[in-house]
């Protein structure tokens, strides 16, 4: 890239190191409650024999709450104006709200039936996503504001991407952890998935806590007074109707924008079919490689997914440079391409003759997540500055709640979908490891193909993503040389 086109980061548009940690800080712990919220909820199968289709429901239907909540807390975000700016006040209450209400889902009480247990996760998983809401839409925007500069943005999204990966690191042990009884034990003194789950979910709310409020109390808006002489020279809605009105309005701009549903498209596609078979790699593992067994089975499922989580830091390291040295279209590119080759050879590696040969293909998987969640968020602010110079309007919350709306509308049908699909392989969890042969090929055919298809079609969808550097960099002069640089 020539150097008319490939600039140099100015100092007033960097972010100190301890400001990335601190917006790292919300990474770890949006992670960490996403992989609890998913991981947790095999104990709903394995420990208390809920059906697959069920839990599948019980993964979803709550998600479809978010198709409301996340635009609405979007707007709201964007058009709040307080002494603490238009995010702050929200991720520093929402953190508290959305910990609570973890901790309290899984406080699932004994000897009660299966319809049950359904409501009860059902009601107190609706009024989790909410609260989650509250903390997590704001938090999405703040990023997207914190620098105006193209390199920048792809240097806090690899940085924030980075320490969210610690999450990852620790959560492929949390079926372990409730299964082993070392940390946690029923009434009786006696191991126990369902009080391992209940335990672990309160150690998972502290931490929220403790973490998810840093990027509330460390960091500050840039464009708050931006968005706050915007909004009047527009004019600001009064009245019930009119801010519904305006919200329909920044909706439908929103999703008119083409380059942003490439990327909500393609980042729908890589982290849907991922998710969509999370949880069969455990399956596979556990009755395919390790002939039933589910602690010895746990204990591979907890090393393959640390590895993968190992390698996802040096991927988000390398992706952020080569970002910056190729584009991050291109990057993007690359990354998810090896993914798709970590997937296909999972057919080969998942051998029961050679149970260690799990972890091989997770340093290539880790390319596929540790490249969207890097890389995609960058592009949305550049994003976020293109349509600012059509409609004079900063509307981060927006774009970030849009972008999470689709790609938990994907999730919700997903979670169903994995359900049912797992009822169509076969699989009853009663048959312990005699499933039949059909199903554990069913199981892996869709483990290893799934993921790869859906990504391939990632790549078609951004290979024509227009905002390059030169590009962003033009649309920056002419939002300065409309209102100004400060």
């Amino acid at each position: 890239m020539s150097a008319a086109t490939h600039h140099r980061t100015a100092p007033e548009d960097r972010i100190s190191f301890p400001h990335k940690l601190a917006y790292g800080a919300g990474a770890f712990v949006n992670n960490l409650l996403a992989a609890a919220s998913g991981g947790m909820m095999i104990v709903l199968n394995l420990g208390l024999g809920m059906n697959p289709a069920l839990v599948g429901l019980l993964g979803a239907i709550p998600r479809l709450t978010d198709a409301f909540t996340d635009p609405v807390m979007g707007y709201i975000s964007d058009n709040t104006r307080t002494r603490w700016g238009r995010r702050r006040p929200f991720i520093f209450a929402g953190v508290f709200v959305a910990g609570l209400l973890f901790a309290l889902l899984w406080q699932l009480p004994g000897g009660k039936s299966e319809m049950f247990y359904f409501w009860w996760f059902l009601s107190g998983s609706i009024l989790f996503y909410m609260g989650y809401t509250l903390w997590v839409t704001p938090w999405v925007a703040l990023g997207y504001e914190l620098t105006p500069d193209y390199h920048e943005r792809t240097r806090l999204m690899g940085t924030q991407n980075f320490i969210g990966q610690l999450a990852y690191v620790v959560s492929p042990w949390f079926l372990w952890i409730m299964n082993s009884g070392t940390f946690f034990r029923n009434q009786a003194g006696e191991p126990d998935q369902v009080a391992g789950a209940a335990g672990l979910a309160i150690v998972v709310a502290l931490v929220t806590v403790g973490l998810g409020i840093l990027p509330a109390i460390f960091l500050r808006e840039r464009m708050v007074d931006v968005a706050t002489a915007e909004a009047q020279e527009a004019g600001r809605p009064q009245g019930l109707g009119a801010n519904i009105r305006e919200f329909l309005r920044g909706f439908a701009i929103t999703m008119k924008s083409r380059p942003f549903l490439k990327l909500c498209l393609a980042t729908f596609l890589v982290f849907n079919g991922f998710i969509l078979i999370s949880a069969f790699a455990s399956y596979v593992i556990i009755y395919y490689v390790a002939g039933g067994d589910q602690e010895f089975g746990a204990r591979f499922v907890g090393w393959a997914g640390t590895v993968g989580g190992l390698s996802t830091f040096g991927v988000v390291v390398f992706m952020t440079w080569l970002a910056t040295r190729i584009g991050k279209r291109k990057a993007f590119m690359w990354g998810v391409g090896v993914s798709v080759v970590g997937y296909l050879i999972k057919w080969v590696c998942y051998n029961p003759h050679h149970p260690w040969l799990v972890v091989v293909p997770a340093p290539l998987m880790a390319f596929g997540l540790g490249t969207l969640f890097t890389i995609v968020p960058s592009m949305i602010a550049d994003v976020v500055d293109t349509d600012e110079v059509q409609t004079h309007e900063r509307r981060e919350g927006m774009y970030g709640s849009i972008f999470w709306w689709t790609v938990k509308l994907g999730l919700s049908a997903a979670l169903a979908g994995s359900g049912y699909l797992l009822n169509a392989t076969g699989f009853d969890v009663s048959l312990g490891g005699s499933q039949a042969p059909e199903t554990i090929t069913w199981l892996r055919l869709c483990d290893a193909g799934i993921p790869a298809v859906t990504s391939l079609v990632a790549l078609w969808a951004v290979y024509t993503f227009p905002i390059t550097e030169e590009k962003a960099n033009a649309v920056r002069r002419q939002l300065e040389d409309r209102r100004g640089k400060a």
